[in-house]
């Protein structure tokens, strides 16, 4: 089943390393542009991973074995590289931290995300944030999404979702052109590049061939487990697209103003 899932999602992976959005990036604005909003899929993500970590491990006392090690071990290893990972200077430093740390370095900015933050610190309901803080409309369907997924709770749809639906898919060309540039201006890009090799770095390692088989294992033999989990992937996907193309939009209508 797991050949069947990857065989579908292809077609929908394709588009995402097609993407118009990757050539149309030219200039330090527009990466800028882009990671105003990809920072909040970059947010969300650990939200998946620590639902995960909830559901697959036992967080719960007094401690108990969990249910399924394998799965357990591979949260807690993914939880360790995407919470506690190394910056280029060596410092202790959660993946998020590391990108808004890049944006930071570009002049990028951050207010949205940060007021975001301010809001969850304070306990407020997550759809009630998302719905007030005035994202561009496919910033807030893409969190909505993710957090919709989280709060129905099942697990294999989560897992389906975090291995298959929110691989970033960046392809090597895209950063290619950012060291470029960082060669050609004075800005300073090393932080986002670090980022993006790290990030591709630690999915490659061992947490990519490790996940499907944590699919398999939570689906085991339930066509319907398979049948959601093969859904919500397409789903996540999808919402990404529609990420890739509100960015993408903003980028080139900002670029035809100004010519």
């Amino acid at each position: 089943m797991i050949e069947s899932l990857n065989e579908q999602l292809t077609p929908i992976k394709e588009q995402l390393v097609q993407h118009p959005l990757y050539k149309n990036i030219g200039s330090t604005d527009d990466i800028r542009q882009f990671m105003k909003s990809h920072v909040y899929a970059v947010w969300d993500f650990m939200s998946l991973v620590k639902k995960l970590q909830l559901d697959l491990t036992t967080t719960s006392l007094p401690w108990q074995p969990p249910s399924n090690n394998s799965a357990a071990r591979l949260i807690n290893e993914i939880v360790w590289g995407e919470e506690t990972d190394v910056d280029k200077d060596g410092n202790s430093v959660s993946h998020f931290e590391m990108y808004l740390n890049a944006m930071h370095q570009i002049g990028a900015d951050t207010t949205g995300i940060e007021g975001m933050l301010l809001e969850v610190q304070q306990g407020n309901n997550i759809f009630d944030i998302i719905d007030q803080a005035g994202l561009p409309t496919y910033v807030a369907d893409f969190l909505r999404f993710t957090f919709h997924i989280i709060e129905e709770g099942k697990v294999h749809k989560i897992a389906a979702v975090f291995t298959f639906g929110r691989e970033d898919l960046i392809p090597d060309m895209f950063i290619s052109m950012i060291k470029k540039m960082n060669r050609d201006n004075d800005q300073d890009f090393d932080q986002i590049i670090y980022y993006f090799e790290r990030h591709i770095e630690v999915d490659g390692d061992s947490h990519g061939p490790k996940a499907p088989k944590m699919i398999k294992n939570l689906c085991g033999t339930d066509p319907i487990k398979w049948e959601e989990a093969i859904s919500a992937s397409k789903s996540a996907l999808e919402r990404r697209i529609a990420l890739w193309d509100g960015i993408n939009l903003q980028i080139t209508q900002k670029e035809k103003a100004l010519s």
